[in-house]
């Protein structure tokens, strides 16, 4: 009955983190492709290649939902993959639905025309690779209109934080918000578009101040599985253990692991 989550490194961490804590009683197999990380500076081909590799490996361990907790993943593979590649008793899902739905107040499955939403201006912050793709652009419109986005490609953030440097980081988030409000001054909400952002959002929100409201992924993501899950109980898949993989060095991802989340944490080889 285990879940897979997927993430080029390990703000997907994140997410495992609030999901367990929704769902205790399902083990999950984690896979960070920290060798290749970061992903946000790779191209749409690279990226679906290195997304398909790991989502094959998460099937092998006996998840038949996989979450890809990687923005640029979900952004860059996931429609391709869902169109072409994933089998048909398997399942794999974007950290945009959750976002955009609570963004919108409607459902993924409400199909009726974009309406106005409360939310007219919108920061988005994402890796170079995600702000490229326009895919949360793309579906929000779908849903609400006269939505005014700005995206602003966070460079250097992900690659801070997977080094641990966190004086980086926190300097390269004030950069980024700087620049984005001044092509908008006045956003109402901010999206931090990547699973490592949280580790930085007292950042964000301090940048931006209190008047912004930013959402942030991992919540959202566990409230959204535990809701499909109950609604799909069939596509808990066969793996009865919890799993940490990577593609890089286990030690090293380990020890980092361990910093992120605060708790024990051991990768093996994948």
């Amino acid at each position: 009955m285990a879940v897979g989550i997927f993430d080029s490194g390990l703000g997907g961490l994140t997410v495992l983190d609030a999901v367990t804590k929704r769902l205790p009683e399902v083990p999950f197999v984690y896979f960070g492709d920290n060798a290749h990380a970061p992903y946000g500076v790779r191209d749409a081909q690279n990226i679906y290649d290195l997304t398909t590799a790991a989502v094959s490996r998460l099937f092998d361990a006996g998840c038949d939902v996989v979450i890809l907790a990687c923005n640029t993943a979900s952004a860059a593979a996931l429609r391709r993959m869902q169109e072409s590649w994933v089998p048909a008793d398997k399942r794999v899902l974007g950290v945009f639905v959750p976002l955009i739905e609570a963004l919108t107040e409607r459902r993924w499955g409400d199909n009726s025309p974009p309406r106005e939403v409360a939310v007219q201006h919108v920061a988005l912050f994402a890796t170079p690779a995600t702000v490229r793709s326009r895919a949360f652009q793309r579906e929000l419109a779908f849903r609400a209109i006269g939505v005014d986005v700005e995206a602003q490609a966070c460079g250097g953030v992900v690659d801070a934080i997977e080094d641990g440097d966190m004086i980086l980081a926190e300097a390269l988030v004030r950069s980024h918000v700087d620049a984005l409000t001044r092509k908008m001054p006045d956003p109402e909400a901010a999206i931090l578009g990547c699973t490592h952002y949280p580790l930085m959002e007292e950042t964000f929100q301090d940048a931006l101040g209190p008047d912004v409201r930013v959402f942030s992924q991992a919540n959202l993501v566990a409230e959204s599985l535990a809701d499909y899950l109950d609604r799909h109980p069939d596509k808990l898949g066969a793996g009865t253990e919890s799993a940490f993989l990577t593609t890089g060095d286990p030690k090293r991802v380990s020890a980092r692991a361990t910093q992120f989340l605060r708790r024990p944490i051991t990768f093996d080889a994948a």
